[in-house]
């Protein structure tokens, strides 16, 4: 997304369209994501990822040949589909397989962990790609992913697993009910801020780099390759040492981290010191990637494995929406020449964050 909105910017693209293009990807996750679920049981957990993977590989292949913005918008629906439908396969097998709060968290981090890993690499090679004599041809860098996405089907496919799936109803009382429940109505907006505050980051912050720091296209995206190689790094390491530590304080300790580093941020900003900020925005990586694994590996230790799938759609469709709010709200500032108030604008999101975490995880205390 970062990509395709930072080469549509340059075009007669504006930034409000730009940010409703997010809203296409991640509007369909949410209202598919319940029916999914009825599908994923059926099907299966292994069956449900190789068609989210193939249908990713075909729709990569035939990205260079799109022209029109609306071709896009398409585009972008149908691969988020497939993203909300692997989510929840993958979580599915986790929690059917592992039971206890830092195990899962310890797991979570891992599979998180390669997903930013998957982002590194994509950006290191397109800014690459946008640097050389090719550059026109950017969109045939999609053809690697089609590449990557078929070989995985057939890893995949030739691999034995233990499915653990249920076939039960799918919306049973229990989840329904744990739903409505104060503390699960905190853990879903708690999602929400964190996949907003996430999609400023990766969907637009080569963008902020290219029109507020005036850096080239290729160090736009090198800058925001670092950003998910320390997301990377942040998730391997809270993968390694999360089982000595509280999840709450761990989770909270992150977020004070991340205010910090973005006020900042903000005052190189305003002391025209914008370069070093070149460097400190991709180390907030680092404490912004544990949150996501943490926090869900809490409140899905203690969903019954005949919910979890369910419960994990609604994850879905709460990251959805927050991902979707988010790269609207970032449009709005860009297109509105608001741009050097990005650091405040994210530091505001996270101080909301923090408080509706304080009282989640005080519920646990009280209890």
């Amino acid at each position: 997304m970062g990509i395709v909105i930072l080469q549509l910017s340059d075009t007669q693209v504006s930034y409000n369209k730009l940010g409703l293009l997010e809203a296409f990807k991640d509007l369909p996750i949410a209202f598919v994501s319940l029916f999914a679920v009825n599908f994923i049981h059926r099907l299966g957990n292994k069956k449900s990822l190789l068609i989210a993977l193939f249908i990713v590989g075909v729709c990569c292949s035939i990205l260079p040949f799109l022209q029109d913005f609306w071709f896009f918008k398409i585009w972008f629906s149908i691969i988020g589909i497939c993203f909300g439908m692997a989510k929840i396969a993958v979580y599915g097998l986790i929690r059917n397989n592992i039971s206890t709060e830092n195990e899962l968290a310890k797991v979570m981090s891992s599979v998180e962990a390669s997903f930013m890993l998957g982002i590194f690499l994509v950006n290191i090679g397109f800014g690459w790609l946008l640097a050389s004599k090719y550059a026109a041809d950017w969109k045939f860098g999609f053809w690697l992913i089609a590449v990557l996405a078929f070989f995985n089907f057939l890893i995949l496919f030739k691999t034995e697993l233990v499915d653990g799936g249920t076939r039960t109803q799918v919306f049973s009382k229990s989840i329904l009910a744990q739903f409505f429940r104060r503390r699960t109505v905190l853990f879903f907006s708690i999602i929400f801020g964190i996949v907003f505050v996430e999609q400023n980051f990766n969907s637009w912050l080569p963008s902020f780099y290219k029109k507020h720091l005036n850096v080239s296209t290729f160090s736009a995206l090198q800058a925001s390759a670092f950003l998910a190689l320390f997301s990377y790094i942040g998730r391997i390491i809270t993968a390694h040492i999360i089982h000595k530590f509280s999840l709450a304080k761990y989770f909270m300790t992150c977020l004070v981290f991340i205010f910090v580093m973005l006020m900042v941020a903000h005052l190189l900003l305003t002391l025209n010191y914008s370069q070093i900020t070149l460097f400190l925005f991709p180390l907030i990586g680092l404490f912004l990637a544990p949150l996501y694994p943490v926090i869900s590996s809490k409140m899905i230790a203690g969903i019954k494995k005949d919910d979890i799938n369910i419960f994990t759609s609604l994850m879905v469709i709460f990251s959805s929406l927050g991902s979707s709010v988010g790269s609207i709200s970032i449009s709005f500032l860009f297109q509105n020449e608001l741009g050097s108030y990005y650091a405040i604008f994210i530091s505001i999101a996270v101080i909301i964050v923090f408080i509706t975490s304080f009282i989640y995880f005080k519920s646990f205390v009280s209890k």
